[in-house]
């Protein structure tokens, strides 16, 4: 399984950045995990549109669906060209129906609602879900490939049940849009030690930092949450690559 940070930033994309998007792949099959604002301009440097397998969204605030309506031209014009002509799915939640059915664009994308309570399979992967807590209704995901597992907890602040959602997971991509000193609980969001806490207790092989806030210093969110994590601590950036 091979996994690339598309984007990573909370709320906006930095200059020459993105928000949240992230491309797993494996067996010739590629899952975009959330496609937030910027995500298609660096999508698009490993895999083209038409070469795009399947798209799945934890939630539907901008900083993750920001590009869904720029992918669903970009199927458009593939189409016009001969390229990719069948139909994109994209998986997302129908607690929120009128954003749900944005999902579908004519002949070029389709939306697909998950069951939440239900594993979702798609192409090689397996998708279990945990909903978090944030603002909005947001599912974290476990996704594994029958060989290996990375879970993605998306948008939350903290709760117990992450730990035995990631245990043993190969990789924790987790959410850190606060430092050590900062209590994101009011906004839905985590601090670095909080993330730091989930890798340790889950027995997760690796940790990557993402959701970044916009200030302040990140190497020192890694250092933060290597006080409490004992694995390997990146800090997420496009095009950062994890590959088993």
């Amino acid at each position: 399984m091979k996994v690339t940070v598309i984007g990573c930033y909370g709320g906006f994309p930095a200059a020459n950045e993105a928000t949240s998007g992230y491309l797993f792949q494996s067996g010739g099959y590629s899952l975009l995990v959330d496609c937030g604002s910027a995500v298609l301009s660096k999508l698009f440097a490993f895999v083209p549109a038409e070469e795009l397998d399947a798209v799945i969204l934890s939630h539907y605030h901008h900083d993750h669906i920001a590009d869904i309506g720029p992918l669903q031209f970009a199927k458009q014009v593939g189409s016009f060209l001969g390229k990719g002509t069948h139909a994109l799915p994209i998986y997302g939640h129908d607690a929120d129906i009128e954003q749900f059915q944005r999902l579908t664009y004519k002949t070029h994308t389709k939306g697909i609602a998950y069951q939440p309570e239900q594993p979702l399979s798609a192409g090689p992967f397996t998708i279990t879900f945990l909903k978090t807590v944030h603002p909005a209704v947001c599912y974290a995901m476990r996704i594994t490939d029958g060989s290996h597992t990375v879970v993605y907890t998306a948008d939350s602040s903290y709760q117990d049940a992450f730990i035995p959602f990631a245990e043993n997971a190969d990789l924790l991509i987790c959410e850190c849009n606060f430092y050590a000193h900062q209590d994101g609980t009011s906004a839905g969001h985590m601090n670095s030690i909080e993330a730091g806490r989930i890798a340790q207790e889950a027995g997760a092989g690796e940790l990557i930092l993402t959701h970044l806030p916009h200030f302040g210093e990140h190497h020192k969110l890694r250092e933060e949450a290597k006080t409490v994590f004992g694995g390997e601590v990146k800090i997420a950036s496009s095009g950062l690559k994890w590959e088993k």
